[in-house]
């Protein structure tokens, strides 16, 4: 499908899942604001790379998505450097283990401010603009986590619960404004991070990368099979695309069969 003359802004842009999403976004012909943080080099590379692969405009916000202020004015920037705000990908989040008694605090200020409340300031900010034009797509990156939990993961758990909440409210109030409103639903994931962190488990454990993936993987998901960023990006543009204009307010899970058990 053709997302030419269309804009999307894609939290958490800069590398990883959003990387992913952003690049399919941009070959489907969508203009893209790219936000995250991270070398300033590297991001104008990543940046120009992106406009000349696709031949689309591709901007970029250093937006902090734990500030509220600041999404406010990284959606108004899109909106006037590249035209409305018609795609929103609300992809920006941060991960912290610990048991409930031992989780610090601060760390939980920090994850509920990024994964969830950063969600709601960008979809209270890009709504607006949305029924304006009557179109809209809004996609929220939750997580398998969304759906159930792991130990050690309560802030991150119970934010990605908390936006799936937050995605069937706006679904329901834009149901008839042109605007749909879902979650995407990962399980594991392989990015550039997750790729180091098997790397390193393999050599301190001893085992091969193929076996730490493995076990890693087995762990949870029936299927043993990373998804890959470029999967969800996939699966995105076709939340962007006129055979999903009525699914709205739903998980759509891209699991390996993680929650089917």
């Amino acid at each position: 499908m053709s997302l030419k003359g269309k804009v999307a802004l894609v939290t958490g842009s800069t590398s990883g899942i959003g990387l992913g999403i952003a690049r399919a976004l941009a070959g489907a012909g969508a203009d893209i604001m790219l936000n995250g943080f991270g070398d300033t080099a590297q991001i104008e590379a990543l940046r120009s790379g992106i406009a000349a692969s696709f031949g689309v405009k591709v901007g970029y916000s250093g937006a902090d998505i734990g500030k509220p202020d600041q999404i406010a004015a990284m959606v108004a920037d899109a909106a006037k450097t590249l035209g409305a705000v018609d795609i929103l990908v609300n992809n920006a989040g941060i991960q912290f283990t610990a048991n409930v008694e031992d989780f610090p605090e601060e760390r939980w200020d920090q994850i509920i401010a990024i994964n969830l409340s950063g969600v709601f300031f960008g979809m209270k900010a890009a709504i607006p603009g949305m029924k304006a034009k009557g179109w809209g797509r809004i996609i929220n990156i939750a997580s398998a986590h969304g759906l159930v939990a792991s130990a050690q993961k309560v802030a991150y758990v119970a934010a990605k619960h908390g936006v799936l909440g937050m995605t069937k409210v706006a679904a329901i109030e834009l149901a008839n404004a042109g605007v749909t409103v879902n979650a995407i639903c990962p399980g594991w994931v392989l990015t550039p991070l997750v790729e180091k962190q098997l790397r390193d488990r393999a050599e301190k454990d001893g085992k091969t990368v193929e076996q730490e993936t493995h076990d890693l993987v087995a762990e949870k998901q029936p299927m043993v099979k990373f998804t890959t960023p470029e999967q969800i990006g996939g699966l995105a543009v076709f939340l962007c695309s006129e055979a999903a204009s009525t699914m709205t307010g739903i998980p759509v899970s891209i699991d390996g069969g993680w929650v089917a058990q």
